[in-house]
């Protein structure tokens, strides 16, 4: 082990002379006090195994920086980055929060804000000034399918709907007084409609008590039922949202077999057309390993196929169980994409790091829709 930091020492020395490395992350101080110091072999090849690499010492500079910050935006040697601080947020609190959370839990409803692990439930919640927005996951909290991206429990025979489930939805949504609420679900193949009648009912629940909320379904693909489109169409939403999740080449490695580019294609497309006036939306993952001819590709065929809002976001690995993230995209880029969807001639083009497809879906989107509604009436 003296030989193993002697070594380092020198090859330290030997940096700073011959490479011109301005600054070392971690001195040979604290790299004595990191190492295990046991000579017994069964540990040696650990502590090697452990030690830090030649990356650990060295200054990366500008070289991944973005707004003073100088830690990696993608793993190197397969190490796994740190969290940036554009994606970090305040633990969850405040009076509205904490309302919907009771609310939740005394009607047995679940979210995909608590099942997901999504990081802006406090902000979503609690409105923070602005409309507050509820993202509920009805037909259960288990899916029939396992994407590679998602914390939501899985099994083949998930339990029986609960018949109760739109009343209970529709009465809680009432009480919160919330502007905009998304409805979204498991996938259930096990039944023969996927749940479309469920879903459908739910909405027409929440509708039947206050026609002036919006209503969003974010809806499964139905295996590619198109009767189930139209069905959920039917009930009275204000807008039809379906994943595409990430860009054609990835769709096999990060959502279920079941899933695919084409059809998701075809169920947004199917629901433009079914419904003109009616307003379709997606969202995409960044950081997954995509390219930026990918995303512009993927991009382009959504606006072909007639979808009117996008949202794009940073995938995160809820476990370790789930894919590793490749790539901690800049807001600096997402701000890009932001433009790029402008220009294709989306509705709105909702882009940063911390967006996902139900973010504050009650401003995005009425923000947007008023802004274009004036400039209209302008013209």
């Amino acid at each position: 082990m003296a030989q193993n930091l002697c070594r380092y020492h020198s090859m330290l020395c030997k940096m700073k002379h011959n490479s011109g490395v301005s600054s070392i992350k971690l001195s040979y101080i604290q790299f004595v006090q990191k190492v295990n110091y046991t000579d017994e072999p069964g540990n040696r090849a650990q502590t090697i195994k452990d030690a830090p690499s030649l990356a650990d010492f060295m200054d990366n500079g500008n070289t991944n920086s973005i707004r003073g910050y100088e830690g990696l935006l993608k793993p190197l040697n397969g190490e796994r980055m740190r969290v940036p601080p554009w994606l970090k947020m305040k633990i969850p609190s405040g009076n509205e929060y904490k309302k919907i959370k009771k609310s939740l839990t005394g009607l047995s409803l679940s979210t995909v804000c608590e099942e997901a692990k999504c990081p802006n439930i406090g902000e979503c919640w609690g409105g923070d000034g602005h409309t507050a927005t509820a993202t509920i996951m009805v037909m259960g909290d288990t899916c029939t399918r396992g994407c590679r991206f998602c914390s939501v429990k899985t099994s083949r025979a998930p339990p029986p709907l609960n018949p109760d489930e739109p009343k209970n939805t529709a009465e809680a949504i009432a009480k919160w007084g919330v502007g905009y609420v998304v409805l979204t679900s498991v996938d259930r193949d096990d039944l023969p409609d996927g749940g479309a009648a469920h879903f459908a009912l739910t909405v027409s629940e929440v509708k039947r008590r206050n026609s002036k909320i919006l209503v969003e379904c974010l809806t499964p693909d139905f295996a590619g039922n198109l009767s189930c489109v139209e069905a959920i169409i039917d009930s009275g939403l204000d807008v039809y949202a379906h994943n595409v999740e990430t860009v054609q080449r990835l769709q096999r490695f990060v959502r279920d077999p079941r899933a695919n580019y084409e059809q998701t294609l075809s169920v947004l497309s199917h629901a433009k057309k079914y419904k003109p006036s009616l307003i379709t939306k997606t969202s995409i993952m960044l950081g997954l390993g995509e390219s930026d001819e990918e995303i512009y590709q993927t991009m382009k065929d959504l606006r072909e196929n007639g979808v009117g809002c996008l949202t794009l976001g940073q995938y995160m690995q809820p476990t370790k169980r789930h894919l590793k993230v490749k790539e901690y995209v800049t807001p600096e880029k997402f701000d890009y994409w932001k433009k790029v969807g402008d220009e294709l001639g989306f509705l709105y083009t909702a882009s940063g790091p911390l967006v996902r497809s139900s973010y504050r879906a009650g401003e995005f989107y009425l923000k947007h829709l008023l802004e274009k509604r004036k400039d209209q009436s302008t013209d």
